[in-house]
């Protein structure tokens, strides 16, 4: 029963990869009809999926992407597929609802990047199995942050919160060799998701009676983070036709 339910959840799951981000069209809009949105959609939980239709209308033509831009993406592409493939097996190990919903937000993301990469022409998009990972690290981090998460539900939603502070930090180790205004769009919502998904396993733990102290942010970045309100993102000029108003 439990490798049905596993299946059930995986094929459903990334399945979303090839429905998220279907066609739209790219007629530019009359001046008099410009329009500002978010692609971000945040829940009253704090799960933060970006809204498949608004990040293609807020797509701007741009130049190639450097050597160090493309790097980028499919390093982000690893981490958000690690954050997503976890989420997945905690779920099914604890059940608790903020893995299931999370991990549909990581598959979201994971969409994203991928969509960046095809949008500049490259092919290799493919995303693996659970747990398979391009850059071995990867892999071998995944069996760790498991290992650990398997311990306990405390344990697993600690590895939740692990998870989202390593994405913050990465995240905002890549801005710095990215000037792409389209991967900055993207980077700027997954970085506010992780914060809002950081707020999120913060309070499970603290419904446990547990403080968590960070390894990858530092103290006052984290408690700034998680004292403030779930952050919903800026507002993007749509140069597309297919906004959804959230």
């Amino acid at each position: 029963m439990k490798t049905i339910f596993r299946s059930f959840i995986i094929s459903g799951l990334i399945s979303m990869l090839f429905v998220g981000f279907s066609a739209c069209e790219k007629n530019p809009p009359k001046e008099d009809d410009i329009t500002y949105a978010s692609i971000l959609n945040v829940s009253d939980d704090g799960t933060s999926s970006l809204i498949d239709a608004n990040l293609k209308s807020g797509i701007v033509e741009t130049g190639p992407l450097t050597d160090s831009e493309l790097a980028a993406l499919q390093s982000l592409k690893e981490e958000e597929k690690l954050a997503r493939d976890v989420y997945m097996m905690l779920y099914e190990k604890w059940g608790s609802p903020v893995f299931l919903n999370i991990s549909g937000a990581e598959t979201n993301h994971l969409n994203a990047v991928n969509y960046l990469l095809s949008y500049y022409g490259e092919a290799d998009t493919l995303i693996g199995a659970v747990g398979a990972f391009v850059n071995p690290a990867f892999t071998e981090l995944y069996n760790e942050l498991l290992e650990t998460g398997y311990e306990s539900l405390e344990s697993a939603f600690r590895t939740g919160a692990l998870i989202e502070e390593m994405d913050i930090k990465d995240i905002r180790e890549l801005y710095e060799v990215v000037t792409n205004e389209n991967i900055i769009m993207v980077f700027d919502n997954l970085e506010r998701g992780s914060r809002n998904h950081l707020r999120a396993f913060n309070r499970q733990l603290t419904s446990l009676g547990v403080s968590y102290e960070p390894r990858y942010i530092s103290l006052s970045d984290f408690y700034s983070i998680v004292n403030s309100p779930n952050e919903r993102g800026k507002q993007y000029r749509m140069n597309g036709n297919c906004l959804l108003n959230q």
